[in-house]
């Protein structure tokens, strides 16, 4: 986990500097295992979040802010009593381990002095919050750990604390080279160097051990048998020399698609330019969970409607195949007209009872003979009647096939335009507006909400171009039409990626005639980048001024058509983007 002892001596140092002394004002439990501590210092107020999550464990400042419920939990009452009003006398680490110790001086009911600490254990599933009395005794913890859940270690009230089970391993800010040239040396050649380090040393995670090897071979993966023994331990204890003498560079690292996956309180070089770097590890983490949690949630309340939307877009393109295939076989219509007329001039040749007809084909020429297949049980006009049947059936399957495959590839174009707008979501009104425009086209039943009248609608993305022009973005199709056919100005520039579902894009030219190419083309690559096209190379993007885009009577949110106009191939910039933004 990105959580680990180099993270929580990186918290603890900069708790330290930040809330020593401080006074401790409010404690809310906005969740079942998470903790919120208001503190006032002599310089400003902090809020402090404790969270033995079994999936988020963590303890960090926050700017963040929850709801609470209206009756507090019980721990959440005892952590009152004994702590509010109490002041921090001391912050430190067990060892180099997840566990995080906070001293607390604070009154009795009887106004004795007192000192209690407030232990947080970051262990995945076993992390708990654990209150202990200055007798060493447990007060209370946020999870009861009895005999029928741990038989080594039970956490209840009046029960003795005691620290979780000792790993023997490394301190690797508290040990001479010698002792760590000694550990490396007597690894396993067998191993991965970046999983001996994990092995050797008390808190790395293997995302650290990764970026330690990274530094030292430019690999996150190599044996032991590989690497110079010596060269290695010298670089390990000289890492870890930095962390002592607290050289952080606490950072984020996201993935492509700006989602976060992952953060320390070193620079993850190894992720290469995927990294943002943070001015303390606190902003670090709360910015990795906020962002997280944002994205968590959007995927939660978009799941519903991502499901609706594959399933119709499955439904077009087998709607697509079927009448494909009819459109295919309708192709060949013309031998039934030809083989009716066929019959017709060779009427008199033909009896009733005739299974077959060799007749001379004189559409080819030179004309060549040709059998035309009956029906017994028909007459020779009704054979002939028959084929004629077949060529208007196949004339009318082709005029039905065409209509159903454009009204299928224009839903199909359109509902991946949705999509689209679910994966720029960004916020709950996004979605809330994505559902609205569905709700409209008849994909989903129309909730009547009083509070969605309410709700604020969003405004298009906004961006300034290099040479001062500003460009804006729909973001969903509903805000595509309001901002091409309502908000644009007849002059403005009108941009979209040709053929690949997308947003609307306007440079506002405020009526210039001369448009920079500089501005067009950083228009170009923000509308490629808010489109399908975002992860290609050389995507083509096409322009016009606004009075040559119109919308059809009808047509479905975000589709129009346009004419004059003129076509760039760009590669979306996503550091162009976030600059411009």
């Amino acid at each position: 986990m990105s959580f680990d002892g180099l993270v929580t001596n990186s918290i603890v140092r900069e708790l330290k500097n930040r809330i020593s002394d401080g006074k401790i004002n409010q404690i809310h439990q906005p969740e079942r295992d998470e903790i919120v501590i208001a503190i006032r210092t002599y310089e400003q107020n902090y809020k402090l979040i404790l969270s033995a999550s079994a999936s988020n464990p963590r303890v960090h400042l926050t700017e963040s802010k929850k709801e609470n419920p209206i009756t507090a939990p019980l721990f959440c009452m005892i952590l009152r009593k004994h702590l509010v009003g109490g002041k921090i006398i001391s912050i430190c680490q067990e060892g180099f381990d997840r566990v995080i110790k906070i001293g607390i001086e604070s009154y009795t009911e009887l106004g004795d002095l007192t000192v209690k600490t407030l232990v947080i254990e970051i262990m995945n599933r076993h992390s708990n919050i654990i209150l202990v009395g200055s007798d060493g005794k447990i007060i209370d913890s946020v999870k009861h750990i009895d005999l029928t859940v741990s038989a080594v270690r039970q956490v209840l009230p009046g029960f003795p604390y005691e620290l979780p089970p000792a790993q023997n391993k490394i301190n690797p800010t508290d040990c001479a080279y010698e002792e760590v040239f000694s550990a490396i040396s007597n690894a396993s050649k067998d191993k991965s160097a970046d999983k001996v380090l994990v092995e050797i040393f008390s808190g790395v995670s293997p995302l650290v051990s990764r970026e330690i090897l990274y530094r030292f071979s430019g690999e996150i993966q190599k044996m032991m048998s590989e690497i110079d023994e010596e060269r290695f331990a010298r670089f390990v204890y000289e890492f870890f020399a930095d962390i002592k003498a607290e050289k952080f560079s606490p950072c984020i690292v996201y993935d492509t698609d700006k989602k976060p996956v992952a953060f320390s309180c070193v620079k993850l070089t190894q992720y290469g330019g995927n990294i943002e770097e943070k001015d303390g590890i606190s902003q670090a983490i709360d910015g990795f969970y906020m962002e997280r949690g944002l994205h968590e949630h959007i995927v939660q309340r978009s799941a519903h409607i991502v499901k609706i939307i594959n399933n119709n877009i499955e439904r077009c393109r087998k709607k697509l195949a079927i009448h494909s295939e009819n459109l295919k076989k309708s192709q060949n219509r013309d031998k039934y007209k030809i083989y009716g007329d066929l019959l017709t001039a060779n009427m008199y040749r033909l009896e009733y009872g005739m299974d077959k007809a060799e007749v001379e084909n004189y559409y080819e020429n030179p004309p060549v003979p040709i059998t035309i297949n009956l029906k017994p049980d028909l007459s020779p006009s009704a054979n002939a009647q028959r084929y004629y049947k077949l060529y208007q059936k196949a004339k009318t399957t082709e005029i039905y096939a065409n209509e159903q495959i454009k009204e299928a590839e224009e839903e199909l174009y359109y509902l991946e335009t949705v999509i689209e707008s679910v994966n720029k979501a960004e916020t709950a009104s996004d979605v809330a507006e994505i559902k609205e425009e569905l709700a409209d086209g008849g994909y989903i039943p129309k909730v009547k909400n009083k509070k969605s009248k309410l709700m604020k609608k969003t405004a298009p993305m906004e961006f300034m171009s290099s040479d001062g022009f500003k460009i804006l973005v729909g973001r969903n199709n509903h805000q595509n039409d309001t901002l091409t056919v309502k908000m644009a100005f007849s002059t403005d520039i009108w941009l979209h990626t040709k053929i690949i579902p997308g947003s609307h894009t306007i440079i506002r030219t405020e009526g210039k005639k001369d448009i920079p190419e500089t501005t067009i083309m950083e228009a170009a690559k923000i509308a490629a980048y808010f489109s399908k096209a975002k992860n290609s190379t050389q995507v083509p993007v096409d322009f016009t001024a606004v009075k040559n885009v119109k919308k059809p009577s009808g047509a479905k949110p975000g589709l129009v058509i346009y004419d004059n106009y003129n076509t760039v191939y760009v590669t979306p910039d996503e550091e162009l983007v976030n600059k411009l933004k």
